[in-house]
C-alpha cells in the first residue's frame, strides 16, 4: 500500500492538503505591500529574509468570503516552478499520511474555480481532505480590465 504525506491547513472551514515536499516553511502572518492593479487573490508581496515573495490569499482564490478584519492569516511558503510563493490560509493543520488508495477524483458536480484547483479528496476518519493543486492556485488570471500583471510569479 502506497502512502503520501500532506501538509494540511484550513480555509473557510475546509481542510486542504498539499504534498509536504512542496512546503518550505510555515510562518506567522507577515506585513505585506499591496500591488496596484493586481488580481484580487494576489494579497501583496512579503519580505522573507530579504527575498520578495508573492502572497496569494486562498480565500479569494477559491471564491470564499474574505476573513474578518481582525483575523490574521498564516503563511504557508511553497515551492513552485516560478520560485517561492506564500499561500495565505486560516489555520495550519498537521502533516498527515494518507493512503493513495483513499484518493478520489473530484465529483462531476464540482463546478467553477474549485473544479480547476482541487485535484481530488481523501476520506479521513474525521474529515474530508481536499488535495490542492499548488501550481494552479498560484497561477492567477489577469484582473478584469486587462492590466499587464498576469500571474503570481515572484518579483
Amino acid at each position: 500500500m502506497s502512502a503520501a504525506q500532506l501538509s494540511t491547513f484550513s480555509v473557510a472551514g475546509h481542510l486542504f492538503g498539499v504534498e509536504v515536499t512542496v512546503v518550505q516553511e510555515v510562518i506567522r502572518y507577515q506585513p505585506m505591500t499591496r500591488v496596484p492593479l493586481a488580481p484580487a487573490a494576489l494579497a501583496g508581496l512579503i519580505n522573507l529574509r530579504g527575498q520578495v515573495i508573492t502572497a496569494v490569499d486562498l480565500r479569494r482564490r477559491l471564491g470564499f468570503p474574505d476573513r474578518a478584519a481582525d483575523e490574521l492569516p498564516m503563511d504557508v511558503i511553497v515551492r513552485t516552478g516560478d520560485g517561492l510563493v506564500s499561500l495565505l490560509v486560516d489555520r495550519i493543520g498537521d502533516v498527515v499520511e494518507v493512503a493513495e488508495e483513499a484518493f478520489e477524483e473530484p465529483p462531476e458536480t464540482l463546478q467553477g474555480i474549485a473544479r480547476e484547483l482541487i485535484r481530488g479528496a481523501y476520506k479521513l476518519d474525521h474529515a474530508l481532505l481536499l488535495s490542492l493543486d499548488v501550481q494552479g492556485a498560484v497561477h492567477l488570471p489577469p484582473p478584469s480590465g486587462g492590466s499587464g500583471i498576469s500571474g503570481a510569479a515572484p518579483m
